[in-house]
């Protein structure tokens, strides 16, 4: 694998399955999907959710990083597994459609306190199996626009969107504008609405891989400790 991630994914069912056929790629499988046929689009489903495509519906809770000099994959699998029986699953009042910017995402409704401190404990107790970023890797993060405490959350742990700055959300298309956002939400919204879970309880994460197709699969899921 090229890089690994740790990620939420919702477990097998009608979620998962419209989220995959809605972005053409089920990570869990590791196949392509055929994407539905929705009225009221700007654009084909296709363009719309090109960018979030290869890394499959997900929540981040350690972004993708490449494996440290002297690491493992089965180490870090030993490491996830060994975690998650020190982690207890979250619960919030539930998910919805959200317009975060140019796109599309579902995020939490409700205190999600404890939610960004299981992304912070997974962020740190796994942080010895991330390589530094490459100067590239950097760049990519256009670090000139980010505020002080983000480069300082970069330089850190590869990625200025963790701790304080964390935002959990699970991605549906890449950045459109609001215009076409706004048509995307009225479109696709109606669809999404009856399987949006209420409470949304994370009873699990998974360790994701980036193949040399560059596309991501899930490898384990772990179930957190009650």
């Amino acid at each position: 694998m090229k890089r690994y991630a740790i990620y939420y994914a919702p477990e097998p069912g009608p979620l998962a399955d419209l989220a995959a056929h809605w972005l053409g790629w089920d990570a869990a499988a590791g196949r392509a999907l055929p994407h539905p046929d929705l009225a009221g689009l700007p654009r084909q489903v296709a363009e719309i959710t090109e960018t979030p495509r290869k890394y499959g519906f997900h929540g981040t809770i350690k972004p993708p990083f490449r494996l440290a000099a002297g690491q493992t994959a089965e180490a870090l699998h030993r490491a996830c597994a060994d975690l998650a029986t020190r982690l207890a699953p979250v619960t919030l009042d539930g998910l919805h459609l959200s317009q975060l910017g140019g796109f599309l995402a579902l995020t939490p409704q409700g205190d999600a306190s404890a939610l960004a401190d299981l992304a912070a404990t997974v962020v740190r107790d796994l942080d010895a199996f991330r390589a530094p970023p490459t100067e590239a890797e950097i760049a990519r993060r256009r670090p000139e626009l980010l505020t002080m405490r983000q480069r300082a959350l970069l330089d850190q742990w590869g990625y200025p969107y963790l701790m304080e700055e964390f935002r959990f959300h699970l991605t549906l298309t890449g950045d459109l504008g609001t215009p076409e956002t706004s048509a995307v939400a009225t479109a696709l919204g109606p669809h999404l609405a009856p399987h949006l879970p209420r409470p949304f309880v994370i009873r699990d994460l998974c360790l994701f891989g980036e193949a040399t197709d560059g596309m991501f699969r899930i490898l384990h899921r772990y179930t957190l400790s009650p």
